[in-house]
């Protein structure tokens, strides 16, 4: 260690791939002007535990250890890191794997001389506290908190009245823990409130309208909540929202036409809930499994919409499918299957959506057509996974090109012929689910390899001939009925 390294006050290694453990003897914590440490998205070999001697960087303002493999106790000598504004410890959890814990010493513990934190994140920590308890702790330690993070922590609820003390609040990330009440109406107090995310929190009553009015909001996520009820309120004529994710509640009713109100919404998820009635015109959402029912009408402006996510499955809808999803530009997955779409398609409409990654058109009353024996799709989408079944095709589409899919299924369709040797080499050979069943196919076309798939169907076709035998691997097959 040199004079000059002494005085370093900013190390970032995050994302340099550290492996092993860090000593308390290590040089890093004789950086005692050290002002910002940046530990994150490295691998301790989930071994290594936070050391004590990181108490000793008196001056840290900044400390991330995000995603870095530690686990066990966070030690106490962190909350002698009285200069920090910003401390984050959270970690992406993966089932069985060991977590970071928070019991002795305790989140109170931890967070007394902290009272210049304006952003903890500790998502994924043990810390399991009773709502009065880490409510009282955070509100009364954190006065100037800004950022509220901690998800999966084991925390129980309701959330405590504290809370409202925190009125620089602007993120609130609580999802996954055990909350069990409504939503406070204090909530809607917050008047920098840009971001609240309830994830799958035992939440139950009505949704507030005040919290839809919230005109700094731009997240709302209260999805896998299936206590939480009501109609959805009227939304305001001007509004932040970016993400509004509510699926998986009990939220039914009709959709407001001041929906369309949310002119800057890029996600809007509403699937698996109890919505009925047909979609306003000026809406491209998320909505599977729903009770929706009538036409859709062709969206204005699709060309400078930033949606991705467009998946209408198994509701009641029914006609012919609007032209424009097909001209959004950053539509990554489409999924229009098992619904009363009717009409003539072109498969090769699809050609100039770089960015769709799933299609799924099957068991509509949809005629895809191709052009001449094979259609060519281009080498651009890249599509990962995509069903056609039971959507009239009568000859395969040429997927040479795609080199990342996955996942195939053209079954229940009307396609005569050999299986092209080709189709055993899409996605480079790595194909896993391939579905090529109720045709009318009358033979493999040779030479062919057939690769090491997860899912082969052929059944109900009009195959002759030897069974193909490199099948080895495979975890389900089926030739019944040929």
């Amino acid at each position: 260690m040199t004079r000059n390294d002494s005085h370093v006050i900013g190390l970032d290694l995050s994302s340099e791939s550290i492996s092993g453990g860090i000593g308390n003897t290590s040089d890093l914590f004789d950086l005692q002007y050290l002002q910002r440490l940046n530990l994150a998205n490295n691998s301790f070999n989930n071994a290594a535990q936070i050391l004590s001697g990181f108490g000793k960087l008196v001056r840290l303002v900044h400390l991330n250890f995000s995603n870095s493999g530690f686990v066990g106790q966070i030690p106490l000598e962190i909350s002698s890191l009285t200069r920090l504004i910003m401390l984050d410890i959270s970690t992406v959890y993966f089932l069985g794997s060991p977590r970071l814990k928070l019991e002795k010493p305790s989140l109170r513990m931890l967070v007394r001389n902290l009272t210049k934190l304006t952003e903890i994140y500790l998502d994924r920590t043990e810390i399991s506290a009773q709502g009065d308890d880490w409510c009282q702790t955070i509100s009364f330690s954190l006065p100037n908190l800004r950022v509220l993070s901690l998800s999966y922590c084991d925390l129980s609820g309701p959330l405590h009245p504290s809370l409202q003390m925190l009125q620089s609040l602007s993120v609130i990330h609580l999802s996954n823990n055990n909350l069990s009440g409504p939503i406070p109406e204090f909530i809607a107090n917050f008047s920098n409130l840009t971001s609240l995310r309830l994830r799958n929190c035992q939440l139950f009553g009505t949704l507030l309208e005040k919290i839809i009015k919230v005109p700094t909001l731009q997240t709302l996520d209260l999805s896998n909540n299936g206590l939480l009820e009501g109609p959805l309120p009227k939304f305001p004529q001007k509004t932040s929202f970016q993400t509004l994710l509510l699926g998986y509640t009990n939220f039914s009713g009709k959709l407001p036409n001041s929906i369309g109100n949310l002119e800057g919404l890029s996600i809007l998820i509403l699937g698996s809930c109890n919505f009925t009635g047909p979609i306003p015109n000026s809406l491209i959402i998320d909505l599977p499994f729903n009770q929706f029912e009538g036409q859709i009408a062709e969206f204005p402006n699709a060309s400078s919409s930033s949606f991705a996510f467009l998946d209408m499955s198994s509701n009641k809808l029914e006609g012919s499918v609007p032209m424009s999803f097909f001209e959004l530009r950053s539509l990554a997955v489409l999924d229009l299957s098992s619904k009363n779409f009717n009409g003539i398609m072109q498969l090769e409409m699809i050609q100039t959506r770089h960015q769709l990654r799933r299609l799924d058109l099957s068991y509509n009353g949809l005629s895809i057509e191709t052009n001449g024996s094979y259609s060519s799709l281009p080498l651009f989408p890249k599509i990962y996974s995509l069903g056609l079944a039971s959507c009239k095709l009568q000859s395969f589409p040429d997927l040479r090109n795609q080199s990342l899919m996955f996942h195939l299924d053209l079954s229940n369709n009307q396609i005569y012929g050999e299986i092209p040797n080709w189709i055993w080499e899409v996605g480079n050979g790595n194909l896993l689910y391939l579905n090529l069943s109720h045709n009318f196919l009358v033979g493999i076309q040779e030479p062919y390899e057939i690769p090491s798939l997860d899912v082969l169907d052929l059944h109900s076709n009009q195959l002759l001939g030897k069974i193909p035998v490199s099948l080895r691997y495979i975890f389900y097959v089926n030739y019944w009925s040929n």
